[in-house]
């Protein structure tokens, strides 16, 4: 490939993975807010201690609600409106929540005045929020996938999942930086809006450059725009390329819109679940409370934010791992070897909290732990997602998945604040018992990949189609390494 066009792929995926920068911005920067959210709208209703984790959990993971939805209406909207449009309207709706959540008075009330009456529009906005990240949740990597060369698309889809976590980390460091400009009262006042607007920045770059870029070939030729998508594929891969790929996909799109089970169900299965697996680990519970986990190992708030920083590292250094190693290793090894690593990590920490040894030895088990993921189930399930489905039923299919992934976050989300809140729990586990149940559900994750999902790496978007069947007990022709973690057939060049 010419340097002007790898160039220009860089551009593109530097572009769409701004997506997945502010998928992860959103995603950590309410954990620097949540004790401030409690205190401001939630401790005045005096409700009980249920009652109070259960709508503290519901306000903080509110966000994922809207990411169900948005994931839902993703596939129709990347559609009618193209991948570009639809990344538009994400951008457009992170912009409108900022300003909303951190101001969720404007319009109803004094700014600060209005206490627990101002719940309602704060979760407004947040839903609104998560609109945009169930949306570019699907349509970033699903970008990427449809501009890049098969050979470097594992490595190039990874780049949207180290954006995500880049997003983290850095919104760790603008909390941090807030919350050190005053005392804990100043934070339950001002800062904890400070934080939430902060999103306002990244997501006006994303509008901004999102107006420079095509949209991807492939969506041109559903749209029955074959001459717009050559000269797409002509600057990103040359003439002769362009024309092959052209061809391919329009073979494969000679019914453009098939049953969503006309390849057999198998591949919407094993879609729905990895999106499942990769919540059910828990991840997002230890991103979403960190530094309330970090709170209930004895870690002040300020050295809690800091213990939060080192898991932003350590997630960001270990997704640089998968992006050096998904295209060479495969996804099978990668998503196994991880489950197994987050398995040993979680179970680990629950035993830690049960004995109440909560010191260095946990903080590490927490680092492992997401290393694991980071190197794993983070960006490879996301690889998977956005290269799995064949062309004609692709819409459908993932956003069935990516909306599952969004409920299950939901359920993690939600669930724990409710666990780790339990009085009962807590006095037989001392905050342990969550960690188990992640722990089991990685052990099955890996399992599940083991037996049922086939490794793609190396393969066009069009040659993956041949890894199913119609017949929903079976895999398809090309499908024969299912077993295994690392042998494929050799696709042919392209």
């Amino acid at each position: 490939m010419k340097q002007s066009n790898t160039s220009l792929i860089t551009g593109l995926t530097f572009v769409a993975t701004l997506g997945g920068l502010l998928f992860g911005y959103d995603t950590a920067v309410i954990s620097g807010a949540v004790s401030s959210i409690d205190a401001n709208f939630i401790d005045p209703l005096h409700l009980s201690e249920t009652a109070r984790s259960s709508l503290s959990g519901w306000t903080v993971s509110s966000a994922l609600f809207g990411c169900i939805i948005g994931a839902v209406i993703a596939g129709w909207v990347s559609n009618a409106i193209g991948r570009k449009g639809g990344m538009l309207v994400a951008g457009v709706l992170f912009l409108l929540s900022a300003a909303g959540s951190a101001f969720p008075e404007i319009g109803l009330g004094p700014i600060g005045a209005m206490g627990a009456k101002a719940l309602t529009p704060f979760i407004v906005y947040r839903i609104l929020c998560g609109v945009g990240v169930g949306i570019a949740s699907m349509l970033s990597p699903l970008y990427i996938a449809e501009i890049a060369p098969s050979q470097i698309r594992g490595r190039l889809v990874s780049f949207n999942q180290l954006s995500i976590v880049l997003g983290m980390l850095l919104v760790y460091f603008v909390n941090w930086a807030i919350a050190s400009q005053g005392d804990d009262a100043w934070i339950r006042t001002t800062g904890w809006r400070l934080m939430l607007a902060s999103e306002a920045v990244p997501a006006l770059l994303f509008l901004v450059l999102l107006l420079l870029v095509p949209d991807t070939p492939r969506w041109l030729v559903m749209r029955g725009r074959s001459e717009k998508a050559l000269a797409v594929l002509t600057r990103l891969a040359g003439t002769d390329e362009a024309r092959a790929t052209i061809a391919e996909i329009e073979t494969t799109l000679v019914v453009r819109t098939a049953p969503l089970f006309a390849f057999g169900s198998l591949v919407i299965v094993a879609g729905i679940l990895l999106s499942v697996f990769q919540q059910f680990v828990g991840i997002n519970a230890v991103l979403y409370y960190a530094p309330l986990m970090f709170k209930n190992m004895g870690a002040t708030t300020d050295s809690a934010l800091w213990q939060t920083i080192i898991v932003g590292l350590a997630n960001v250094i270990f997704t640089l791992v998968a992006i050096l190693t998904v295209d060479r290793l495969g996804r099978k090894p990668l998503l196994i070897g991880g489950g197994l690593m987050m398995a040993v990590a979680m179970i680990t920490l629950g035993f830690l909290f049960q004995a109440k040894a909560v010191g260095i030895a946990a903080l590490i088990a927490v680092v492992v732990y997401i290393a694991g993921f980071a190197l794993s189930w983070g960006p490879v399930t996301w690889v998977l997602l956005s290269e799995m489905f064949p062309n004609s039923i692709k819409n459908k299919a993932l956003a069935i998945a990516v909306a599952a992934q969004w409920i299950a976050n939901l359920l993690v989300s939600w669930s724990f604040k409710v666990v780790d809140g339990n009085t009962t729990l807590n006095a037989s586990f001392n905050h342990g018992f969550a960690y188990w149940i992640y722990g089991g559900m990685s052990v099955f994750a890996a399992a599940f990949v083991y037996f049922y999902v086939p490794e793609t790496k190396r393969r066009t978007l069009e040659g993956i189609q041949n890894l199913w069947s119609a017949d929903e007990h079976t895999l398809g022709p090309d499908a024969a390494a299912i077993r295994s973690p690392t042998a494929i057939k050799q696709p042919s060049a392209g």
